[in-house]
């Protein structure tokens, strides 16, 4: 078996960007709670400078002004009582200089916020955040981008809009956002009109999706993501003039698109996952490039993390669901490709297992798509089985992609199967409403027939089939050895929901009143005879009958650490079938290898324990030992 370090060791590199000019590459670097920006050349990886923020520090955004300047949004968050709140500072970075200076003190801005705009001179960016401290809608604020430059509040917060978009030329042309059940999108055709409410638009009505991407300077039409007559997400042209979507540049039949690049104005790529992430060019240089970047990195997925402001010079990784993959820097006129990093250099992609789409019918008929990674070297036939669900959980989507944990339960010995339950993202407007309401119930049932399908197919051993998974994952996993402990024998849960009336509370600490009426409704659903409790494993943890492993970070900021302590204290009396993780000072996501590396000793005894996997065969282990492995 390879160390649990390897599978939690830091990714050589975080957000990496190239500059507008092509010549120099950022990346974060995290070192415990330290945080540095640092910029290096990517055609030789000589060090320019770098930057290092506060302690504690996380990095929200940001984004290139020109080849010198980078705008930059980091939050750091201080605990108050059973919340957890964030501040955020707003600064201009001098990444070739190693220095940065801030646009505003930490009050301002207190929610973070959206660039809209950025002056192609460099001299203004046009910002929506919630500038007065108070959780409430954004303002849109102009930024003058020099220290001690002037801040002017240019649009006044609007009630339930969450979203601001302006044109080309500066002019916020858009205003959109959720009040009182309805999407309101308010617009106007220049700057000397005021912004007026063109829909108001119910949950099911026929745009009730539309994710404005951009404005045309001049015209009255822009590009949306929006939900077409068969029930998935397009690129569509609308106007707002005539208030109809006039044109549908790129549509599939089967799933749903996720993301559009436009550049100059124009569509240039759309991006959409069936199994993997595909992407379609619109633009025929560009895509005859990518082409010939797949053919050079045979066998691996390509993706174009970053690029030059003309395209020439690009950031490319190259991996897939079995290689975490590794970063090139690729020069277009000279075709000089340079590898800049391994993301996880300790792992052979050689000793990883590879992932395989199948698909299964739900107890109601409803085809579910799911990822089974068998144990690399083993007969896939009566194995240690592990449910590992995907957090969210609406919206969401597990892929064909390298994933740490599962690569990591793999190499211990475990099948791992990750369904795309109800309610889960890309697979269309009515697959994704299936789930209102379903938490622990039709969500839950997906994954228990999950497990009937590998039984069925002969591939999991059915006593010995565990889940695993964090925060809905992390619930999913408790709630399943609480409502069917007939069926599991041991649950983990990473920074599990176990109170579903408390977190909705806390939800509302935060949340727009609108946005936490909409995430209640989602979770609740239509069913008035619903109650959450039922279904909050809490409150039934005293009748806990299989092992459990319960962690936690005391720092997370989504599902407060006050559900762990609920639940670890209602399950006191569970006859020592309770194992208890604190991390101190992690939030909801691992940042910092060691403590991700705590998570993954922890599991890796607990299941050792409770489910144990069977020998590594010998071929196997004389590889991974070779590796470093045991």
């Amino acid at each position: 078996m390879l160390p649990t370090e390897h599978f939690a060791s830091s990714i050589a590199l975080w957000e990496p960007q190239l500059s507008p000019d092509g010549t120099a590459m950022t990346f974060f670097e995290r070192t415990g709670e330290k945080v540095r920006l640092r910029t290096i050349d990517p055609r030789t990886g000589e060090a320019i400078d770098s930057i290092a923020f506060a302690p504690g520090s996380f990095v929200d955004w940001l984004r290139w002004i020109d080849k010198d300047r980078m705008l930059v949004n980091v939050w750091t968050a201080t605990v108050r009582g059973p919340y957890v709140l964030r501040f955020s500072k707003l600064m201009i970075a001098y990444p070739r200089e190693g220095r940065f200076e801030f646009l505003v003190d930490e009050q301002r801005g207190f929610n973070g916020g959206d660039v809209i705009h950025i002056d192609e001179a460099g001299e203004y960016a046009l910002i929506a955040h919630r500038g007065d401290g108070r959780f409430w809608y954004p303002s849109v604020y102009r930024y003058e981008l020099k220290r001690g430059g002037e801040i002017t509040k240019i649009e006044d917060p609007i009630k339930g809009v969450t979203s601001w978009v302006a044109d080309e030329s500066g002019v916020v042309r858009l205003a959109i956002g959720w009040w009182r059940g309805r999407l309101n999108i308010y617009y106007r055709s220049d700057q000397s009109d005021r912004l007026e409410q063109i829909a108001r638009l119910r949950p099911g009505d026929e745009e009730s999706y539309f994710d404005a991407l951009a404005v045309i300077s001049g015209s009255d039409r822009g590009y949306v993501l929006d939900e077409g007559e068969n029930g998935r997400v397009g690129l569509r042209v609308y106007d707002y003039g005539r208030r109809e979507v006039v044109e549908t540049v790129y549509e599939n039949p089967e799933w749903d698109v996720e993301a559009a690049f436009l550049r100059d104005g124009k569509p240039f790529a759309v991006f959409y996952t069936d199994d993997r992430q595909r992407v379609i060019w619109f633009d025929d240089d560009y895509r005859t490039t990518y082409e010939e970047l797949q053919s050079a990195l045979e066998n691996r997925d390509v993706r174009v993390i970053s690029r030059s402001k003309d395209a020439d010079q690009m950031l490319v990784w190259a991996g897939n669901e079995a290689d975490p993959g590794v970063l090139y820097f690729y020069d277009k006129p000279t075709r000089e490709m340079v590898e800049v990093s391994k993301y996880r250099p300790p792992l052979d992609p050689d000793t990883l297992a590879r992932p395989q789409a199948i698909t299964y019918m739900a107890r109601d008929g409803t085809p579910i798509r799911a990822y089974l990674t068998l144990p690399k070297g083993r007969e896939a036939k009566d194995l240690p089985l592990i449910i590992h669900p995907h957090g969210g959980p609406f919206g969401i989507r597990d892929e064909l992609r390298y994933d740490d944990q599962v690569q990591f339960l793999a190499n211990r010995g475990y099948a791992v199967l990750q369904p795309n339950f109800r309610g889960s993202g890309g697979y269309g407007n009515a697959f994704y409403e299936l789930g209102d309401g379903e938490v622990g119930r039709g969500m839950q049932d997906d994954l228990d027939d999950a497990m009937d399908w590998a039984v069925r197919e002969g591939i999991a051993d059915p006593q010995r089939v565990c889940v695993v998974g964090g925060s809905y994952g992390g619930y999913a996993a408790l709630w399943a050895v609480l409502r069917n402990p007939e069926r599991y024998a041991c649950a983990a849960s990473w920074a599990g929901v176990t109170d579903w009336d408390r977190l909705l509370r806390y939800d509302r600490s935060y949340l727009t009143r609108e946005a936490s009426r909409r995430w209640q409704a989602k979770i609740e659903g239509d069913d008035r005879e619903f109650d959450l409790r039922d279904v909050s494993p809490y409150r039934l943890a005293r009748n806990l009958s299989r092992p459990v492993l319960l962690a936690h970070g005391t720092r997370d900021a989504r599902v407060p650490f006050s559900q762990f302590e609920q639940m670890r204290d209602a399950a006191n009396d569970a006859s020592g079938l309770l194992t208890t993780l604190v991390i101190e000072d992690e939030g909801h996501s691992f940042t910092n290898a060691a403590n991700e590396q705590q998570w993954y000793d922890a599991l890796d005894a607990f299941l050792a324990q409770h489910n144990p996997a069977d020998p590594v065969p010998v071929a196997q282990a004389a590889a991974q030992t070779a590796q470093g492995g045991m």
